[in-house]
């Protein structure tokens, strides 16, 4: 028989009390530092003096630096994902305890835009859903809302279109990006698959499925959504249909996981920015986004990029869209790493300027942490 360790000797297997009274000592003095360092961080609202709105309390740029170093210091037990989370609700509840930012972003309540907004603000922000990507723009540009978040590319799918669009008219300025992996589940009243006779989801999260809907249900209607929430609360009421949305919305709305996860690549992605009102000032590690309309005349693509090229800017993403100035007339939405106060980037962006027929800083922010 093999021997039992010996409990509470040095080298040997400690005692269980002894293991959970050196976690109640590491949870009391954690909770010291917690509130040590809320008591620090209202030292620094007083120090800025008393400011009319939270977001004027708010330094993304310097959280961004906080947070990488959190990944950096990071050798586990727990994940880097793990321990994002974590300082990321402490930041969220010492910001708050000036006022808590009020966020905007694509609802009801239970969308992925909702997670993406509790990834980067955390829970003591206030969330703001909102029926449509048009209305966070203009509830942020009327000052109802210190920033917005909203879909922008998935990385089976392409880009958001609506989105994108959004910017020839706004003055807006993205001032982050969040990445959230999707993962999307069949939910319905009942629980048999042959009971489904429609399917109802946000366009993307239908086509980011389309495979795995061909397969299992390919009779069923795909009826297009405003979001995969809409499409869950919709489910709820009917008991013919089926919605394509999140495990908490299954939670939510009273729902059965029929199947899943059912999107059609296992590392569907989905990048969100942060819209707000400003651009930020350099974090270490930042993407600029640009709206550059073109002339209408041979090599103008190649004409625009080759000043990035000549200085050494890396362009990370280059989407076309029509430009609202002409018939066929485009304009490109381009991303590149570093931050717009760079020198490099500004000599290019100097260079730029005479050849397009307009060049728009969309905004510099810090690159998103994982």
């Amino acid at each position: 028989m093999a021997k039992r360790p010996s409990r509470g000797r040095e080298g040997k297997t400690p005692a269980l009390a002894d293991v959970r009274g050196r976690i109640d000592a590491i949870d009391v003095e954690l909770q010291r530092l917690i509130q040590e360092r809320a008591g620090l961080a209202r030292l620094v609202g007083k120090a800025k003096g008393r400011l009319p709105r939270a977001i004027d309390y708010y330094r993304p740029e310097r959280e961004a630096q906080v947070l990488r170093g959190v990944v950096e210091r990071n050798d586990g037990p727990l994940s880097a994902e793990e321990m994002l989370r974590l300082f990321r609700e402490i930041m969220s509840s010492c910001l708050a305890q000036q006022e808590p930012l009020k966020i905007g972003f694509l609802g009801p309540e239970g969308t992925f835009t909702e997670q993406a907004v509790l990834k980067h603000f955390g829970h003591a922000a206030r969330r703001l859903p909102l029926a449509s990507i048009e209305e966070v723009f203009q509830e942020v540009e009327a000052g109802a809302a210190d920033f917005g978040v909203v879909p922008i590319e998935n990385s089976s799918e392409g880009a958001v279109h609506s989105t994108l669009d959004l910017f020839f008219g706004s003055e807006l300025r993205i001032c982050g990006e969040i990445e959230l992996r999707i993962h999307h589940h069949l939910l319905a009243l009942g629980r048999k698959l042959g009971e489904i006779e429609r399917v109802l989801a946000h366009p993307q999260a239908l086509a980011q499925c389309k495979g795995w809907l061909r397969e299992h249900l390919p009779k069923a209607e795909r009826v297009a959504v405003a979001s995969n929430a809409e499409a869950a609360r919709r489910a709820a009421r009917a008991g013919d249909a089926a919605a394509i949305a999140s495990q908490a919305a299954a939670e939510m709305y009273g729902l059965h996981v029929l199947a899943g996860p059912i999107e059609d690549r296992s590392d569907n992605t989905t990048r969100f920015v942060v819209v707000g009102t400003e651009i930020l000032a350099p974090s270490g590690r930042d993407k600029t986004s640009l709206l550059v309309a073109a002339g209408d005349r041979p090599g103008t693509l190649f004409e625009i990029l080759a000043p990035l090229a000549r200085h050494g800017v890396n362009l990370t993403k280059i989407e076309s869209r029509p430009s609202r100035q002409g018939r066929w007339q485009n304009a490109f939405f381009i991303d590149v790493e570093g931050h717009v106060e760079d020198p490099a980037l500004e000599a290019a962006l100097g260079d730029l300027g005479p050849l397009a027929a307009r060049v728009r800083v969309l905004g510099s922010y810090p690159a998103a942490i994982l």
